[in-house]
């Protein structure tokens, strides 16, 4: 979950930390003692302490390699780091996502991990997971926290409405998905919806979940060039939340410009009895839900290719030009180990990606929807855009745009095809004949 903030106030930010980046002691020392910058993108209470700790933890047993705590922040991390990284400021070892890592790992920017990261760790995390820091022949990140996508539902409203409840074990498909959206819109009456969708920013969430269905979306060919095609598994999730908005009227309209902080009211107050959020807002549910509202967290409707869904990971990686790699891996390596793995999952309310920290029982709890969490860990994959150069301008300048216009009922899916298809693969060739 990635907090927004206004352009003028992420540019000053960004100002910020590229002098906060830049103040920190010099990592090379005529006392033999090195000091590592790490740039953390924290930003719950919570989360920022559990760093916070476990910095003050490594730098009390390593008193001959410091790591300095950096600020950092989600809303200008990319061109800010591009800024250090061309000004030869960069932090050693840098906290971001893996959706933003193609660029600065093309570039040269991010040192290739192949060989310095311990056994254990490359064992503990799956190779699904390693797949999104994979970029040509290097690995450029440790993939450490993970969210999916799940379905928080008013409990009373849909204990009361009949519906079957589904498990991960036995799913919605998408097509029941929508027959309990549209009764539980007839039960709650009018004014009210059976689920509102928070697609402010519609493009990730579309292409994630449409994995369930067997969707893609981009295809690389022999020659390792890239295409967007719009089949008809594609099309599910999308034709999905346009049919609820614009047929059957179980799906807010209203709903669909905000983010999903912005339809919490809303469901606080019955107006919807399903929102689909990543994982991570159970803690602003938990903390911000008036007293006796009872909710629970239900796996994302299943297609063909069952739960699978796309994610693109948290990530630990390393500065190309630090010149003490082996000991910021082993920072990492402490960082992630199984316990610690679990204090950051825990305060983030996120998934680990590491086997041993996903089996710890605090994570395994029917308590705030662990354990549905959990269960969905083995379906995830690498987001399906993860390491599509130019995928930013194609999602900000087409597919933002035609994705909104579809939804809200303003083009049917044969403009929404040609727009995704034709104006997205010329966006993509001119990013290919670089």
């Amino acid at each position: 979950m990635r907090p927004r903030v206004p352009a003028l106030a992420a540019a000053a930010m960004a100002f910020v930390l590229l002098l906060a980046g830049c103040s920190g002691e010099d990592s090379s020392r005529t006392d033999g003692k090195i000091t590592l910058r790490f740039q953390s993108l924290a930003w719950q209470e919570e989360s920022v302490a559990a760093n916070k700790e476990l910095v003050k933890e490594w730098n009390a047993t390593h008193p001959r390699v410091r790591v300095e705590y950096v600020q950092g922040s989600w809303d200008s991390v990319h061109d800010q780091l591009l800024t250090s990284f061309e000004g030869g400021e960069a932090p050693d070892i840098i906290h971001d996502a893996s959706d933003d890592l193609a660029d600065f790992a093309y570039g040269g920017y991010l040192a290739d991990l192949r060989g310095l990261l311990p056994a254990r760790l490359t064992a503990d995390i799956p190779r699904q997971s390693w797949e999104t820091t994979t970029f040509g022949d290097g690995v450029h990140g440790v993939p450490f926290l993970q969210e999916p996508r799940v379905l928080i539902a008013n409990k009373k409203i849909l204990d009361a409405s009949g519906a079957r409840i589904p498990t991960p074990r036995e799913p919605w498909s998408w097509e029941e998905f929508r027959g309990v959206a549209k009764k539980l819109t007839a039960h709650l009456g009018e004014g009210r919806y059976g689920v509102a969708w928070p697609l402010k920013d519609p493009v990730s969430a579309t292409l994630n979940l449409g994995l369930s269905a067997g969707g893609r979306m981009f295809q690389r060919g022999a020659d390792d060039t890239v295409r967007i095609e719009f089949t008809d598994a594609d099309a599910v999730v999308p034709g999905t939340v346009h049919d609820q908005v614009t047929v059957d009227g179980s799906a807010s309209p209203t709903a669909l410009g905000g983010g999903g902080s912005d339809a919490l009211p809303g469901f606080f107050a019955g107006k919807y009895a399903m929102v689909p959020l990543g994982f991570s807002y159970r803690q602003q549910i938990a903390q911000q839900a008036p007293e006796g509202f009872e909710w629970t967290v239900l796996p994302a409707p299943a297609g063909r290719a069952g739960l699978a869904q796309g994610v693109s990971p948290q990530t630990l990686s390393v500065a190309e030009d630090s010149p003490y790699k082996k000991e910021a891996v082993a920072f990492i390596d402490f960082l992630l180990r199984p316990a610690n793995m679990v204090r950051l999952a825990k305060g983030d309310w996120m998934l680990p990606t590491g086997r041993q920290a996903l089996a710890d029982p605090s994570l395994r709890t029917a308590e705030n929807g662990w354990a549905t969490g959990a269960a969905l860990a083995r379906h995830l994959r690498s987001a399906p855009a993860q390491s599509v150069r130019g995928y930013p301008e194609w999602k900000d300048k087409v597919a933002t745009p035609a994705l909104q216009e579809y939804y809200s009922g303003g083009i049917d899916r044969a403009e929404l095809r040609k727009r995704l298809v034709k104006d997205g693969n010329l966006v993509l060739a001119r990013y290919q004949r670089q």
